[in-house]
Parts: structure tokens; C-alpha cells; sequence
């Protein structure tokens, strides 16, 4: 059964869908999709269009906003909206540590988890278009893994697309999980570098704020057991439009006085953790590195391996000279299923998965080569969470695909640039058409 219901400007419709876990096997379990329908309140009864969203992640659920904001309200003027939980995320079953162990154990969990990469979303999609657009090409706008999503749509089933647009998400073709994170580390330090640039006085809160992590053990009122190297993690702000300017409010908040002398503040605690913890998107935690995953190599703790390459990022090194403390961006490790609550019970599974070898492929190269499906797709420079020589080599390889490189926003250009964002790319997926 379905619900509608009304925000300001806009008519809300919730839709439910029943899928394979397994496609190669339908006959097997199931889970639920859950999606959320939107149209503009005076064309709730037209024939239009649809575009459909996927989320940046993976494991986030799609967007939950109010009303018609920023890229939503420019899709509104001239498409009928779904917004999709991918599998395993908000409404549709969830996977996270209370969940999977209704799976079995870890290694029936791991097995379980192999199949919420983008292929299988790809195949989601497919299963419930012709429920919901009685069986026409839509148009899809990937934001971040969302695009690779995107691009794996255009590699297993392109004639389901009328139009593909990609934000800030052209993923490598085949690189190792290795390759993304000797590209990723050195633009991660840039990043850091122009933080401090912007905020000098952050470069000492920093180094005192690590110091006392390197000194005490800190837990935070959640649970969570604050190392510096999670203190570090909090870089992965500054991937973002107005991440600099959170990271250094977050910093300036950082410690307040007691009898006992300085500690960390109730106030800083309280907002760290909500920015480390995974409870509400621990498929992020899990999947991560498996989104790279293709070449019958493990990831094997990809990032973790190779931070190592890159001493400048260690904490105690730093504090022993005169070198800034540099943060980390978009990567997961082991210590983080020891650290947070949420990912305790999920450390065995998280291994095994790094440890599998059996990663099917995710982009036909040879497909992508004789592409026609209309794609245009945003490049941001030197974005921090996708790499920008890895996105433009794969523009290179779709046929027909237009980019749209520019300084001018940060990865998550599609919500803070939103209108002016997919008014270009619409405009130059019409001209490609």
C-alpha cells in the first residue's frame, strides 16, 4: 500500500518494493527497497518525466529534506522524483550491528555483504523502474557513489537510462583500492594545508587536542573511544562546501577548564562524536573499500596499508618536531571497529570481507566505449573524496560523455550549489541529446 502526503510545495508518496537479495538467483531471499516518490504540488497529476537519485555513500539513505530545497526544487520544475534508500540503507532492510546477525555469523554476514555494492543497486533499480515508470527510460543524477552507481548503470543496463548525470562521482575503472588512496593521501594534505592557511590558530588546537589524545584515554559519553588517529579522521570535512569552517568550530569548542585543571569539553565531546560515529550508516564502514574491489586482489585494509607510505600523517611524529598535525579524509580502518560502539561487533565480518578475493566487475569498458546514453557529469577540482585525474581518464573512456570541470565547488557541489549545479548539467545533457 502506498501513502501520500503533502510538505510545503510538494505531494510525498512512500513506495515499497520486494527484490532478490541474489539477482543470478530470484528464487532465493528477498529484501525491501523503500523509496521516496516527489512531485511539485501542481503537477501531482501530470505525466511527467522521472528522475531518480542515488545518494553518495555507500550507506547512506537518500536525502530527507523539507519541502522542495536546492538541486530537488530545480528537478521539480520538469521531473516526478524518486528518491532511493539503496539496499541496505534507511527503510530498505538495514544492514548494520543489529541486523546481520540475523544472517548468521561473520562469515555468512560477509557473504550477505557482497552483494550491496553498485551492480546489485544497478540491478535494484532495474527490477522496480517498471513498477514505477511502467517501463520508460529514466533519468539518473548519481551524486559521489551515486555516480559510480551511474556509470555501472551505464556498463550493465543502459537501455534503462534516458539521461545520466553524474556529480562529483566518476569513479576509476580499474584501479586498486590502493591506487585511490596513493592518489587520495597527498590531495588530503593539501586540503589540511589550506585549512590552516584559512585558520592559523587552528595548527596549535590541533597539536594540543592530539597531545591529550596521545596522553589520555577518552571516551565519549556514546561510547566511543576517542584516539588521535579518530581525532585525525575528522578531516573528512574538508571535503566539503562549509567543512573548513565546521572543522574549526568544532576545534575552537575544544577544551574547558576544571578543578582537575584542562580536559576536553562536554560540548566538544558531544559534537565529535556525532561526526565519528557510524549507527547511522555503518554499510559505509563495511563496504568501502569493497566498492573498489574487481581484480581478484583483496583490499586488505587498503587505507590503513597505505597511510604507512605517508609518515607525515602520524600523530606522535608530528608532535615530537615542529610539523603540523595533519588530518585524514574519506578512509576506513581496522582500529575504527574498535573505537566506535556501532562497528564493535562487526570487526570479524569487516575483515573477512577485506580479505575476499571474488569481487566481481563493476564497469564494462567495451560497453562504456560504444555508449549512447546521454551523460554529462561535474568535476570538481581537486576534489578530496574522488580523484580528479582518475574521473577525467574515465570521462575520456564514455562515449559521448560531457564534463563540467570546475574550482568553484567542493564535492558536494549537487547541495550547495544545487539549482545552479543541475541547471548546467540538464542544460548540457539537452545539448548532448
Amino acid at each position: 500500500m502506498t501513502v501520500s502526503y503533502r510538505q510545503p510545495g510538494v505531494v510525498l508518496t512512500d513506495r515499497r518494493f520486494t527484490v532478490p537479495l541474489d539477482h543470478d538467483h530470484p528464487e532465493g531471499d528477498t529484501i525491501e527497497l523503500y523509496a521516496r516518490e516527489v512531485v511539485a504540488s501542481g503537477k501531482a497529476h501530470q505525466d511527467l518525466p522521472w528522475l531518480l537519485y542515488l545518494q553518495g555513500g555507500p550507506g547512506f539513505g537518500a536525502d530527507r529534506s523539507v519541502g522542495r530545497p536546492g538541486w530537488l526544487g530545480r528537478a521539480l520544475k520538469e521531473f516526478r522524483v524518486l528518491l532511493l534508500d539503496q539496499r541496505g540503507t534507511g527503510h530498505s532492510t538495514p544492514a548494520n550491528r543489529q541486523t546481520l546477525p540475523l544472517r548468521g555469523g561473520p562469515a555468512e554476514q560477509a557473504d550477505y555483504l557482497t552483494r550491496f555494492r553498485a551492480d546489485s543497486i544497478v540491478r535494484d533499480c532495474e527490477a522496480i523502474r517498471p513498477l514505477v515508470t511502467g517501463g520508460a527510460p529514466w533519468t539518473v543524477l548519481g551524486q559521489s557513489f551515486g555516480g559510480f552507481c551511474a556509470t555501472s548503470y551505464l556498463s550493465l543496463a543502459p537501455e534503462g537510462l534516458a539521461t545520466a548525470v553524474i556529480t562529483g562521482g566518476l569513479p576509476a575503472l580499474d584501479a586498486h583500492a590502493d591506487d585511490v588512496y596513493r592518489a587520495a593521501f597527498p590531495r588530503v594534505e593539501r586540503k589540511v594545508a589550506a585549512h590552516y592557511a584559512r585558520y592559523p590558530q587552528d595548527a596549535e588546537r590541533a597539536r594540543r587536542i592530539a597531545d591529550h589524545l596521545l596522553t589520555h584515554d577518552v571516551v565519549l559519553p556514546n561510547g566511543y573511544r576517542l584516539t588521535v588517529e579518530a581525532f585525525q579522521s575528522l578531516g573528512i570535512l574538508l571535503g566539503t562546501g562549509d567543512g573548513t569552517h565546521r572543522l574549526h568550530h568544532l576545534l575552537e569548542d575544544a577544551f574547558v577548564r576544571t578543578p582537575q585543571g584542562f580536559t576536553l569539553s562536554d560540548a566538544f565531546q558531544e559534537q565529535a562524536q556525532g561526526m565519528l560515529s557510524y549507527a547511522r550508516h555503518p554499510l559505509y564502514a563495511l563496504v568501502h573499500e569493497a566498492i573498489y574491489g574487481q581484480d581478484g586482489r583483496p583490499t586488505a585494509w587498503s587505507a590503513e596499508r597505505v597511510r604507512a607510505e605517508f609518515p607525515q600523517f602520524d600523530a606522535a611524529k608530528a608532535l615530537a618536531g615542529d610539523e603540523p598535525l595533519l588530518f585524514t579524509g574519506e578512509s576506513i580502518h581496522p582500529w575504527m571497529f574498535d573505537c566506535d560502539p556501532a562497528l564493535r561487533p562487526l570487526r570479524d565480518t569487516a575483515d573477512l570481507l577485506a580479505a575476499r578475493t571474488d569481487w566481481t566487475p563493476l564497469y564494462d569498458a567495451a560497453r562504456l566505449a560504444a555508449n549512447k546514453v546521454p551523460v554529462v557529469a561535474a568535476v570538481y577540482h581537486d576534489d578530496m573524496y574522488v580523484d580528479t585525474a582518475h574521473s577525467l581518464r574515465t570521462a575520456r573512456t564514455i562515449r559521448g560523455l560531457r564534463t563540467w570541470i570546475t574550482d568553484e565547488f567542493e564535492h558536494d557541489g549537487v547541495r550547495t550549489g544545487g539549482t545552479r549545479v543541475l541547471d548546467r548539467l540538464l542544460a548540457m545533457a539537452r545539448d548532448e541529446a
